[in-house]
């Protein structure tokens, strides 16, 4: 504060009580003024530690943007566009992916609960496709699917098959649709292990190939090839 200095050489000049001033050194002087700053009525209006840091914090947060602006094309205008651009990009990657998951390993089994014939699994479906729970309802169509095969005989009733397993295996009597069965194998997969979001037209194309297998006839040689292998 401006009057400390004043104050201080008032002081020294002419005594702690009003005598004759006196002639003292340097160092003494020097050490005078520090035992009088030292006063706590000089430091009533000081902010506190927690205050300066964090003045400090946001010197230094204000001298990044300011950096930063200066290389953006278009200044801190632009810094801002960039930002905007990159939570969009964020936005739209989170959407199209869904919620982050642990990614687990491809190839797991289809049936993972108590067995169901596939009229359960082709009402379950339906249930979560009416409420917009895509990823249920495809994974319940697909389970139609090979289990609606196990009751046609086109496939062994087998636990632990996969996905990918059930689609070559099926792919044999019913090798017009091998191509499809695949695709709705990896759609399973992708929603069940992949942490991948499904959408209606994903249910839609599983739900008309489980129609179509339904209507098909088997190839008997391919089957009973398969059968034998």
């Amino acid at each position: 504060m401006p009057e400390a200095g004043g104050f201080i050489t008032a002081r020294l000049l002419s005594g702690a009580s009003g005598t004759p001033p006196v002639d003292i050194g340097r160092d003494p002087a020097r050490e005078a003024a520090r035992r009088e700053l030292s006063d706590p009525a000089y430091h009533q209006n000081d902010p506190s530690l927690l205050q300066r840091g964090l003045n400090k914090f946001w010197d230094w947060v204000g001298s990044l943007f300011d950096s930063a602006s200066g290389v953006t094309p278009g200044g801190a205008l632009g810094l801002v566009v960039v930002a905007v651009a990159a939570i969009a990009l964020i936005g739209a990657l989170w959407w199209r992916l869904g919620t982050p998951q642990r990614a687990a390993a491809p190839g797991g089994t289809v049936f993972d609960d108590r067995p169901r014939s596939a009229a359960e699994h082709r009402s379950a479906a339906e249930a979560h496709a009416a409420a917009h729970r895509w990823n249920d309802a495809v994974q319940e169509q697909m389970r139609a699917i090979v289990r609606s095969l196990e009751e046609r005989a086109l496939l062994d009733p087998r636990p632990g098959r996969t996905a990918d397993e059930a689609a070559a295996e099926a792919g044999r009597p019913l090798p017009g649709h091998a191509d499809r069965l695949h695709a709705a194998a990896r759609a399973f997969d992708d929603v069940t292990y992949g942490g991948r979001t499904a959408d209606e037209a994903t249910y839609i194309r599983l739900h008309d190939l489980d129609r179509d297998l339904e209507r098909s006839k088997p190839a008997l040689s391919n089957a009973i090839h398969g059968a034998a292998e």
